[in-house]
């Protein structure tokens, strides 16, 4: 099942209050990067972040899921509706997550 164009609208404007958030289309699904690095996506319609240490620990009783047959696991972000939680998950998450590759 692909994630709907709603769903990723809904994220975007949860997003909303970093600067440089940016998504690319891929097979249905929507990968998310902040300020240039991939910080997780949205997989069928779920919103799915990298667990990466501060991820954990701030959300330390969400669920681990696939984001597609084959992949690593990913934290479910649950609290969707909470603008200001998610700020301050993505900020906290930026400085553990790799740097892009060069093309």
């Amino acid at each position: 099942m692909a994630s709907s164009k709603e769903y990723l609208a809904f994220i975007l404007e949860q997003l909303s209050e970093l600067d440089d958030i940016s998504y690319r289309a891929m097979m249905g699904e929507y990968i998310i990067y902040y300020r240039g690095k991939v910080v997780g996506g949205i997989y069928d319609d779920r919103f799915l972040v990298k667990p990466t240490k501060s991820a954990v620990s701030m959300m330390p009783d969400a669920d681990m899921e696939l984001p597609y047959e084959g992949a690593k696991e990913m934290i479910l972000v649950d609290d969707i509706e909470n603008k200001e939680f998610l700020r301050d998950l993505l900020e906290a998450m930026y400085c553990e997550l790799p740097a892009p590759k060069k093309k």
